[in-house]
C-alpha cells in the first residue's frame, strides 16, 4: 500500500495544517511532509511496486520520471519558502501550507494515475489547488491571473473530459468497458479511428492548455509571474509536466492503435507555435518573472516538437529534457524571488548592478540564464542537441533548422533583459539590504543545489536516470 501511502500523506497532513493554530506548527508539518514524500517516493523509484486501487494506481517509467521530479522541487521549495516568506512583505496566510500539501498530493495522484478518469479528477484538483496560491499576495493583478487561471484551465479540464468520453466510445464492441490505461493499450488495435484521431485532438487541446502551449498558453504568463516564487517553481517545473504526461498518455494509446504519425503532426505544429509565440513575447519583455514565464511556454514547445518528430531518441530527448528544463527554471524561479527580496519589483528596468549588489544572487541567476537557454555544458543544451540531432536523422532538417532558430530568438532575447539586470550600478534610491543571515542561506541554498544538479547533467547522465529515460521512451513508441 506503498502508494496509496504516498498519494495520502500530504492530503492527511495538509488537513493537520489547516487545523493547527500556530505557525510553527505548521511550518514543520510542512517540512515533514517534504521528509515523507521524499522517503516514500525515494522507496517506489527503487523498487517499484505493484499496482494498486485495482490498477489505477502505478509506477511506469513515466510516471516515476515526473515523480521524482515533483518530489524534488517540493522539497527545495519548503526550505526556500522558510526563508522567502521570513523576508516577504505581504502579510502571511495560513492557508499556504494546507494547500501546497493539497497541491503536492493532487500532483502525486497525477504522476501516478493509470487510469484516464482518475487522472483528469487529479489534474482538476492541482487547478483547484493552487489557484489561492497565485492570488497569495491579494492584489487586482494576482486576483486577475487566478481567475483567468481558474477560467481558462476549467475549459481546457472539460475539452479533455470529452477528450476522455470519446476514448470510451472508440473501445471496439466487446471490449471491456475501462479507461485502464493497460486495457486501452489492449484494445488499441481494435479502436474506431474516428473516435479515437477525435479523442486525442480534444486530450491534446485540454490538457495542453494546462500544459501552457499556445495558442492556449494564456493563463500561463499572468499565474506565474504573480504567484509567489515558491509556488512559481513548481507551477512551471512541475505541474506543467502532469499535463505533459496526461497527453503522452493519450499519445501512447494513439501509438498503439497504429496512429502515431497521426497524432505527431499536431504535436509538431503546436511546439512550434509555441516555440514562436514564446520566442515574440520574450523580446523585450518588461517583468522579469513574466520573462520566466514565456520562458516556460517556449519549452513545453519544445517538449512537444520532441515527441512530434518520433523515434527513440527524440522522444528520450524530449524526457530529458522535461527533467533539465525542470531544474532550470526552478532555479531561475528561486532566484527571481532573491531579486524581488533585493529590488522590490518585478520590471526589468528597475534592477540593474546585481553582480555589485548581490554576487552569489548574481551567480546563480546567470547561471539559470545559461541552463535554460540551451549554452554548453548545462544539462538543457545536452537535451536540446539531443532532439536536434534526432530530427537531423529522421531526414527533418527544416525542423532542425526551425527549432534552432526559435532557440536562437529566444537566447539573444533573454540575454538583452539578463545583461540589463546583472552589470551596471544599483539604483541609487534602494532600500538597505537586509538580504543576510539564515534566511539568506534558506533562499540560497536551493537554487544552488539545482545549478550544480543543471550542470552535472550536462556532463553526465547517471545510468539508473540513463535506463529510466530509455524505459520511458520505449513506452512512447521509441527503439533501443
Amino acid at each position: 500500500m506503498i502508494l496509496t501511502a504516498l498519494v495520502a500523506s500530504p492530503f492527511l497532513l495538509g488537513v493537520l495544517a489547516w487545523v493547527l493554530p500556530g505557525r510553527t506548527a505548521r511550518r514543520a508539518v510542512f517540512m515533514a511532509a517534504g521528509l515523507v514524500q521524499a522517503a516514500l517516493a525515494a522507496r517506489v523509484i527503487l523498487r517499484p511496486p505493484p499496482s494498486e486501487w485495482g490498477g489505477a494506481l502505478g509506477a511506469d517509467a513515466l510516471g516515476l520520471l515526473f515523480l521524482g521530479i515533483v518530489t524534488v522541487l517540493f522539497a527545495l521549495s519548503a526550505v526556500y519558502t522558510f526563508g522567502y516568506m521570513a523576508l516577504h512583505r505581504h502579510p502571511r496566510r495560513r492557508y499556504y501550507v494546507p494547500t501546497m500539501l493539497f497541491f503536492l498530493g493532487s500532483m502525486t495522484l497525477a504522476v501516478l494515475s493509470r487510469h484516464l478518469g482518475l487522472f483528469w479528477v487529479a489534474l482538476e484538483a492541482t487547478t483547484l489547488s493552487s489557484a489561492t496560491l497565485i492570488f497569495f499576495d491579494r492584489s487586482e493583478r494576482s486576483l486577475e491571473a487566478a481567475w483567468k487561471y481558474l477560467i481558462l484551465c476549467s475549459v481546457g479540464i472539460a475539452l479533455a473530459l470529452a477528450g476522455t468520453f470519446f476514448m470510451a466510445m472508440a473501445l471496439p464492441p466487446g471490449a471491456e468497458g475501462s479507461l485502464l490505461l493497460d486495457n486501452l493499450l489492449a484494445a488499441a488495435p481494435g479502436m474506431a479511428p474516428a473516435w479515437l484521431k477525435t479523442a486525442f485532438l480534444f486530450l491534446l487541446v485540454g490538457y495542453g492548455t494546462k500544459m501552457g502551449l499556445a495558442p492556449m498558453h494564456t493563463w500561463l504568463p499572468d499565474a506565474h509571474s504573480e504567484a509567489p516564487s515558491p509556488v512559481s517553481a513548481l507551477l512551471s517545473g512541475a505541474l506543467l509536466n502532469c499535463a505533459f504526461l496526461g497527453i503522452l498518455r493519450a499519445f501512447q494509446i494513439a501509438n498503439a492503435a497504429g496512429l502515431g504519425d497521426f497524432a505527431r503532426r499536431p504535436l509538431l505544429v503546436l511546439g512550434f507555435v509555441s516555440m514562436g509565440t514564446a520566442a515574440a513575447f520574450l523580446i523585450r519583455q518588461p517583468d522579469y518573472k513574466r520573462l520566466l514565464a514565456y520562458s516556460s511556454v517556449e519549452h513545453m514547445g519544445i517538449l512537444a516538437v520532441g515527441i512530434g518528430i518520433g523515434g527513440g531518441p527524440a522522444a528520450f530527448g524530449a524526457l530529458l529534457h522535461a527533467l533539465n528544463h525542470s531544474l532550470a527554471k526552478a532555479l531561475l524561479f528561486f532566484a527571481a524571488g532573491a531579486v524581488f527580496l533585493l529590488y522590490h519589483t518585478k520590471n526589468v528596468s528597475g534592477v540593474s548592478g546585481l553582480a555589485k549588489r548581490a554576487p552569489f544572487v548574481a551567480v546563480l541567476f546567470t547561471a539559470g540564464f545559461l541552463a535554460i537557454t540551451g549554452t554548453p555544458p548545462f544539462g538543457p543544451f545536452v537535451s536540446e542537441l539531443t532532439i536536434v540531432l534526432a530530427a537531423l536523422a529522421g531526414g527533418h532538417p527544416w525542423i532542425a533548422a526551425l527549432f534552432l532558430l526559435l532557440l536562437a530568438v529566444a537566447f539573444a532575447a533573454m540575454g538583452a533583459a539578463f545583461l540589463e539586470m546583472v552589470f551596471g550600478d544599483p539604483p541609487e534610491d534602494l532600500p538597505a539590504l537586509e538580504f543576510h543571515g539564515w534566511n539568506a542561506a534558506l533562499i540560497l541554498a536551493p537554487p544552488a543545489v539545482l545549478a550544480v544538479a543543471s550542470l552535472a547533467l550536462g556532463f553526465y547522465l547517471p545510468e539508473r536516470l540513463n535506463s529510466l529515460l530509455k524505459a520511458a521512451a520505449l513506452l512512447l513508441g521509441g527503439r533501443a
